[in-house]
């Protein structure tokens, strides 16, 4: 039997985090089990054919100071800054993103009928827009945007992206990622082509080389020897006698357990729960990622780094161009390409014909022409993808996390703590966890 003070589930970043704040503040053993061959968790690459291509985006948003420090120590000499150019595709026309304060280069219209829905909300008496109940994300959008922004973007774009009814989906989740511009900018944007960077993510960082499988490689490298056990998924656990059965590991004693899995997930590996434990995580909702990445030849859509596609005639949301984040990405003259794709969790995917689908789209919108020839195709999916910030999402776990606090469990991450989050949050939550339980 092996034994640990502190048994940490996943090597995505928030684990890994875990671990090396706990090496750097306590006295305490750890290890992480992870179920892949490799660190990272969806903060991962794969290299095909000279091209490198990750489980979707994953770009560096950098806001703690100790965050951004310690990510550049980590990667240091291996960084590029980068200006975000994303763009929104409508219309048949590429606008600036967000959507809501460039409505610039859209038919007249379109222009008019945002222009139009948007003035009247900014005169809309503070009275008719009282409401006593949690507003929904469809209302909020409503009330801050009006019909015509939420027609031609707000509510196609986050319908395809959720795959939820915007009226089950509360507004916990969207206030640093869905930028609200002031009056001012949006009436400029529309009468002209608007330069100004919104949102958290203006700018962001980007390995050179390696994808941002370079970054969970950099920190599981300053773990102490056999701290990290790959391809060692968990099976069960027992909180009575804090036990665990790993894959290839066999049973693992532990004193305290940290999960980064996701949270529904967790649960159900753990014996003899409470029954209201078990319901509430069976309320826990997420959409699935299924992303194309493509190898091409030839260079597309320069000095782009993605682009949004909120009308119903793409299948795919979203599509970004990796070797614009990096050269190393791609070999010369091609280009490396991730297409993505959002199902209920529930649904079953035919991975040829979103193929078909997606090269038809990328075809109509003229991201490929005749001289991009396919090289390479790799679907990398991800089962759970983004958590649904539903109405039940808080009621499910206002009761999972005081039961799995009594228990000395720390749920942590993107996927423990069951939230939208990047990835500089998730190495933050992992030092916030060490710390807690180095006072213990």
């Amino acid at each position: 039997m092996i034994k640990t003070d502190v048994l940490i589930l996943g090597g995505g970043l928030a684990g890994l985090s875990a671990a090396y704040h706990l090496n750097k503040i306590s006295k305490f053993s750890s290890l992480i089990v992870e179920k892949e061959s490799r660190p990272g968790g969806t903060a991962s690459s794969i290299s095909k054919n000279g091209f490198t291509f990750d489980f979707t985006g994953h770009l560096l948003h950098l806001h703690d100071p100790y965050g951004k420090a310690f990510i550049e120590d980590l990667l240091k000499g291996n960084l590029r800054e980068l200006k975000r150019s994303s763009w929104i595709y409508s219309h048949e026309v590429l606008t600036r993103y967000p959507f809501q304060a460039n409505t610039y280069g859209l038919p007249d219209a379109v222009i008019d009928e945002c222009l139009f829905g948007f003035l009247k909300t900014i005169h809309a008496s503070r009275e008719n827009q009282k409401k006593t109940s949690p507003l929904s994300f469809k209302d909020w959008a409503l009330k801050n945007f009006g019909e015509g922004i939420c027609k031609h973007f707000l509510f196609p774009y986050n319908e395809k992206l959720w795959q939820r009814s915007l009226d089950s989906m509360t507004t916990e989740w969207q206030g640093r990622f869905v930028p609200a511009p002031k009056v001012s900018e949006v009436l400029y944007g529309a009468v002209m082509d608007q330069k100004k960077a919104f949102g958290y993510n203006a700018s962001f960082l980007y390995p050179r080389k390696g994808g941002i499988q370079s970054l969970p490689n950099a920190l599981a490298s300053r773990l102490k020897k056999n701290q990290l056990a790959v391809q060692s998924e968990v099976l069960s656990i027992d909180l009575k006698t804090n036990q665990a059965l790993i894959k290839n590991l066999g049973i693992v004693s532990f004193k305290r357990l940290i999960n980064t899995i996701p949270l529904n997930e967790f649960i159900s590996l753990l014996k003899e729960i409470p029954t209201r434990v078990e319901r509430a995580a069976s309320e826990l909702s997420s959409n699935s990622v299924y992303c194309l990445n493509l190898g091409v030849s030839g260079k597309v859509m320069s000095g782009k780094h993605w682009i949004y596609f909120p009308e119903k005639k793409y299948p795919f949301y979203r599509v970004g161009f990796y070797h614009q984040f990096s050269p190393f990405n791609a070999p010369a003259k091609s280009s490396s390409l991730y297409v993505e794709f959002s199902r209920n969790s529930k649904s079953k995917v035919d991975l040829s014909e979103l193929e078909s689908l997606a090269l038809k789209g990328l075809k109509d919108c003229k991201i490929l022409g005749p001289e991009n020839r396919a090289l390479v195709k790799e679907w990398l999916p991800i089962s759970c993808g983004y958590v649904i910030y539903d109405f039940k999402r808080t009621k499910a776990l206002n009761v999972i996390f005081p039961y799995l606090a009594k228990k000395k469990v720390e749920s942590i991450g993107r996927y423990g703590a069951w939230k939208y989050s990047f990835m500089e949050e998730a190495i933050m939550d992992g030092k916030r966890c060490a710390e807690k339980l180095a006072l213990c």
